[in-house]
């Protein structure tokens, strides 16, 4: 990407060592990935400005958005999202946004990490003066998906320094975290279609019929599935 060219020929002129300029412009297209931003000029500004920004007046050194903090994404069913969203909020753990896998995008501070505490809202008929009504108890919203809402606030709010994590465990190996009623609602759901096929087989429908509609149904969801469990199969790498 040119603007990257541009920013790692800038940083060179201004005496940073060609490796650390090539960590350095590493650093920041994982950066700009991670945050979804396409323009690298409008997440960062002009290159000249930019550059100037990241080596500091005394050194040579430059100065990386995002070097003191760790990224993690997971998701979870509604079963056990807002207990999961607590407990890794008392690691330190803050949600930036849900993703358009239902993914929580969240990040850590390596330094300093702050506990958080989250709570989730159902939103099926709009969420019309949500925002408002729990902005005066410090809730900040911090994604959405289908019919809900996460809202997140510093724990800091009310224990102060206390909020603090002075020994943070490590990134969780997983990254899905799916409960067993979810597992048993997936399994309801499939021999629920089986029996309304047979059903409809059975009650006049014929036997086409009853076995076309199961698997219809079971086709239909077939690409969904399989999304689903490569994404299982990939976190427990």
């Amino acid at each position: 990407m040119r603007y990257f060219d541009d920013l790692a020929g800038l940083l060179r002129e201004q005496g940073v060592p060609a490796d650390r300029v090539e960590v350095t412009v590493a650093d920041l297209r994982a950066h700009l990935e991670e945050s979804g931003a396409e323009d690298p000029e409008a997440e960062f500004g002009p290159a000249e400005e930019f550059a100037r920004e990241l080596v500091p007046a005394g050194g040579r050194e430059p100065e990386v958005p995002g070097a003191h903090v760790e990224t993690w994404r997971w998701t979870a069913d509604t079963y056990v999202d807002e207990e999961l969203l607590n407990r890794f909020g008392g690691e330190g753990w803050e949600v930036e946004r849900v993703d358009a896998l239902g993914r929580f995008v969240s990040h850590r501070d390596l330094e300093r990490p702050q506990r958080w505490e989250y709570r989730r809202e159902l939103v099926t008929r709009g969420r019309e003066g949500l925002d408002e009504r729990l902005a005066p108890e410090g809730w900040e919203a911090c994604g959405n998906w289908i019919v809900y809402a996460w809202f997140k606030r510093p724990v800091a709010a009310s224990l102060g320094p206390g909020a603090e994590v002075s020994l943070p465990p490590a990134v969780p190996e997983r990254s899905n975290f799916l409960s067993r009623k979810f597992y048993l609602l997936v399994g309801f759901v499939v021999v629920a279609l089986v029996l309304t096929g047979v059903a409809l087989a059975l009650g006049g429908g014929g036997y086409e019929t009853g076995l076309g509609f199961a698997g219809g149904a079971v086709m239909g969801a077939l690409p969904l599935s399989t999304l689903w469990a490569f994404q299982v199969w990939r976190s427990r790498r």
